[in-house]
C-alpha cells in the first residue's frame, strides 16, 4: 500500500508539471509536438530546472532541432503549455540570433546572445500579491504568446520561453523553471539592435529576488529576473 500511494503521489506531481512542446503562429498551433521546438529533457516527466547555473537553463534540450518555422516580424508567436501553466509565477520570452555561418539545428546559443522580448509578470498596485491568476496572468494558461518585435532584424533565431514557478520558492533553489526553445526564421524584419544581451546560464543568480517568493509576510511587490525587455 505504501508503494502504491507513493506511485500515486509521483503521478500527481508529474501531472502538476508541464512542458512547452509546440508553437502557435498567429493562432494556429503545430500539429505535432517537438516540430519547431527542440525536444526537452522533461519530455516525459515534465519536471523543471532548479539550478540557474546549469547549462539546462539555455534550452533544456534532449535532442538537436529538426525543423524551423517561419514568422514575420510583428506577428504573434505562442507556445502551447501541456497541459497548462499549472504553477504561479512570471513567464518570459527571449530570442537569440543564429549566426549566418551556424546550423540552427545544432547551434548552442552560448555566451551573451540572448535578449528579452516579453515578460508577463505580476499585476501590482492593488495591495498584497496573491498566488492566483489575479496576480499572475500567465497562470493556468494553455497558450502563452508575444509579438515578434517589428524592428528585429530578419534571420534565424532561437526563441526561448520560460515559466518561473514560485510555489516552492521560499528558499534559494526552490524556484522551478520550465522552458524550451523554438527554431524560427523571421522575415520582413527591421534594422534594430536588440539588447541588452545576456547568457544562459549567467543571466540569473540563485539569490535573485525574482526567484524567491514569500507567503508570509505577504509580498507587495515583485520584479522578474533578467534584463529589461527590448521592444524594438
Amino acid at each position: 500500500m505504501r508503494f502504491f500511494l507513493f506511485g500515486l503521489m509521483l503521478a500527481a506531481t508529474a501531472r502538476a508539471h508541464y512542458r512547452f512542446s509546440k508553437i502557435v503562429i498567429n493562432g494556429t498551433p503545430e500539429a505535432q509536438e517537438w516540430t519547431a521546438v527542440r525536444q526537452t529533457k522533461n519530455y516525459q516527466g515534465n519536471q523543471g530546472v532548479t539550478s540557474v547555473s546549469s547549462a539546462d537553463m539555455r534550452c533544456y534540450q534532449n535532442k538537436a532541432g529538426s525543423a524551423t518555422a517561419t514568422i514575420a516580424a510583428g506577428e504573434t508567436l505562442g507556445f502551447v503549455a501541456n497541459a497548462m501553466v499549472s504553477h504561479f509565477g512570471p513567464l518570459q520570452f527571449y530570442m537569440a540570433k543564429v549566426p549566418d555561418s551556424a546550423n540552427i539545428n545544432t547551434w548552442e546559443a552560448s555566451g551573451n546572445v540572448w535578449f528579452k522580448v516579453a515578460s508577463i509578470g505580476a499585476m501590482q498596485g492593488n495591495g498584497p500579491l496573491t498566488s492566483d491568476e489575479k496576480t499572475w496572468p500567465a497562470y493556468k494558461k494553455t497558450v502563452v504568446d508575444f509579438q515578434i518585435p517589428k524592428n528585429v532584424p530578419s534571420g534565424k533565431y532561437l526563441v526561448r520561453v520560460e515559466s518561473i514557478a514560485l510555489h516552492q520558492a521560499q528558499s534559494v533553489g526552490g524556484a522551478q523553471i520550465y522552458l524550451s526553445c523554438a527554431q524560427v526564421e523571421v522575415t520582413n524584419g527591421g534594422t534594430g539592435t536588440p539588447g541588452p544581451l545576456v547568457a544562459f546560464p549567467g543571466a540569473y543568480s540563485a539569490n535573485d529576488p525574482g526567484l524567491l517568493w514569500s507567503y508570509y509576510p505577504v509580498a507587495t511587490s515583485y520584479k522578474a529576473p533578467g534584463p529589461a525587455v527590448w521592444t524594438g
